[in-house]
């Protein structure tokens, strides 16, 4: 391999951060500056007049409202377009703002690189102005965390953090960079990782581990005795890049699939083979899959509490449960399987697939597709379509007529969220960008925004709820400074519609805090003062259709809230702790059985 055409030039450790960068092909950066960050904010500023002059590309710095906005877009950036995610923050509060976006991206296994400025070494530990104890506070919630106290090891260092944020179960890495590591100047390497041991033994058990044909034909075997065999499909599979190999498996065999809220996109949700999501908030149809299946082949899935609320009795008519995932951790950690195997998603169902046509597997389902078919008909989502009131799901319905399943479309958290899984439909991986394990309101927006400097030729649309838009409403005017053509929708409920549901199913109606209806905030007049030039309010049942495709055709940043129907809820709904045979479904949508409303006990979830 040919030296780094810089190696052995001398420059600042501001700079060897900077060409890592780029070396490892980031075409973006998000960051807000501060005084231990200066350094490296003015390198990036330098690499870029650099760029310019010789006629390459530069790496553009993104500027947010404020850092959490910043690690939220570094995290769309990833989800968007499968690369890491890079956010540049300050010391102090600037790392401590990045907080939540770093715990987010390692519940839903996102990787980002953060790199922090940090006080002087000498002044580390003494109160120091703008000192936080990174390590300690990110060494919790990140995939890995280094303080670089050597500056040598710095070039080295960075470039492992990337290593490990896309490698294995991918994740968020934080890089503390103390100011004067920065300052140093030394030469330069081009090359060169930490010595991780363990870590790269783990990978490198992970990538051998291959699928033979002893464990493909045990699998064939139980999928041979199956009668109504289902795949679970989880976020696992999107990290993995693993959707085309899903869906030649599953095409290939006739084995339908329902997905996670992570795994939307896993497989194409218009598929004759899709059931949709199942879950807290699944379709009715295919958590009712779920009860009826024999054989579950669960790919990149973790039965968290969200989907299987008492795994006791979760697929409880299955014989048999499969599993195929990356993370050893995963496998009988909450259900006990028959047959499992731990190693690259990808690879693993491109290796049931070839075992299976090289064995000429062979076995008809088709009385199973029929009683599926039977559910989604019977059990179809639905809604008061006669109701004068503008319906959340009819907007959705609306808005799908136009995306039709190609947009790539992120949310906030809370009831928008939940309808915009159930009612949009996506062609394929990366288009579906929300807040899974962590549930943070305010992520739609700033995702967004990241997502559209990844992928700058989609349409990017954020479905947000006016609470969970408040949170990181600032961004607002990030998406007009540079002019990126996002659209956001909000669904103006005047509340925290989703504490509001459980309020009145649990609590006999108190809204204590959830209840927003007198709050003085004009969305529009925010949104135009802004600078969103397509800035509209839509109030009336009749002007849907019009307006939704004002909104989507217009060329730059569009605002648009509307106004729903306060008191509409999100169906199907299954309580904590409690099984699908519980599932509320609400009043438009059929159940199998006559369901009272449990309240939860007092230990479970919300």
């Amino acid at each position: 391999m040919p030296a780094h055409p810089l190696a052995g030039v001398r420059m600042s450790g501001a700079r060897m951060i900077m060409q890592v960068l780029a070396d490892e092909g980031v075409t973006a950066i998000f960051g807000y500056s501060g005084g231990a960050i200066l350094p490296t904010y003015d390198a990036v500023f330098l690499y870029n007049e650099e760029c310019a002059q010789a006629g390459r590309p530069q790496i553009p710095l993104i500027v947010p409202a404020n850092e959490q906005g910043a690690g939220f877009m570094a995290a769309g950036y990833a989800r968007a377009s499968g690369r890491v995610g890079v956010c540049i923050v300050t010391s102090g509060p600037g790392a401590t703002n990045t907080v939540t976006p770093v715990r987010d991206c390692m519940a839903d296994s996102v990787p980002i690189v953060v790199i922090c400025g940090q006080v002087p070494r000498a002044a580390i530990g003494t109160d120091a102005f703008q000192e936080a104890p990174v390590p300690a506070v990110m060494g919790s919630v990140a995939k890995h965390i280094f303080l670089v106290t050597e500056p040598e090891k710095l070039e080295a260092t960075v470039r492992t953090a990337f290593e490990i944020a896309r490698t294995g179960r991918p994740g968020p890495v934080v890089v503390d960079i103390p100011k004067d590591v920065q300052n140093w100047e030394g030469p330069f390497r081009g090359e060169g990782l930490l010595p991780i041991p363990g870590y790269r033994r783990r990978l490198e058990e992970l990538t051998r581990s291959s699928l033979d044909a002893a464990a493909a034909g045990r699998f064939f075997a139980m999928l041979a005795e199956a009668q109504r065999p289902l795949i679970y499909a989880g976020g696992g599979v999107i990290n993995g890049n693993a959707a085309t190999a899903l869906s030649e498996f599953a095409s290939a065999f006739g084995v339908p699939v329902v997905t996670t809220l992570m795994g939307i996109g896993s497989f194409d949700t218009r598929a004759p083979l899709a059931l949709r999501m199942l879950g807290m908030h699944g379709a009715a149809f295919a958590n009712y899959a779920v009860d009826d299946c024999d054989f579950l082949i669960a790919v990149g899935a973790r039965f968290d509490d969200r989907v299987a609320g008492v795994p006791d009795k979760f697929a409880r008519n299955a014989r048999r449960i499969a599993h195929l995932d990356v993370d050893r951790a995963e496998v009988n950690k909450v259900k006990r399987v028959q047959w499992s195997h731990v190693g690259l998603v990808a690879q693993a169902l491109e290796a049931l697939t070839a075992h299976g046509r090289q064995v000429e597997f062979r076995r008809d389902f088709g009385a199973w597709h029929a009683e599926l078919a039977e559910l989604k008909r019977r059990y179809a989502m639905n809604y008061d379509r006669a109701s004068p009131l503008i319906q959340p799901y009819y907007v959705l319905e609306e808005l799908n007529r136009h995306t039709r399943g190609e947009a790539i479309i992120s949310t906030g958290v809370g009831q928008h969220q939940m309808w915009a899984a159930q009612y949009c439909d996506f062609a394929g991986p990366r288009l579906w960008l929300t807040s899974g394990s962590m549930g943070t309101m305010g992520f739609g927006l700033p995702a967004a925004i990241g997502a559209q400097i990844a992928q700058p030729k989609r349409l990017v649309i954020d479905i947000d709820g006016d609470s969970s838009i408040r949170m990181n409403i600032g961004e607002l005017e990030t998406a007009t400074t540079y002019d990126l053509p996002v659209k956001v929708m909000v669904l103006n409920n005047f509340g925290d519609g989703m504490v509001k549901q459980w309020q009145k199913l649990f609590f006999k109606g108190r809204l204590s805090a959830s209840d927003k209806s007198l709050h003085k905030k004009d969305f529009i007049r925010a949104a135009q003062a802004d600078g969103f030039r397509y800035a509209v309010r839509l109030e009336h049942k009749a002007d849907v259709p019009r307006v939704i495709g004002e909104f989507v055709r217009f060329e730059g940043p569009a605002f648009l809230e509307v106004m729903i129907d306060p008191d509409a809820g999100v169906y199907p709904m299954v309580g904590p702790g409690q099984t699908y045979e519980d599932m509320i479904t609400g009043e438009h949508i059929p159940s199998r059985t006559k369901v009272d409303i449990k309240t939860p006990g007092p230990s479970e979830m919300f």
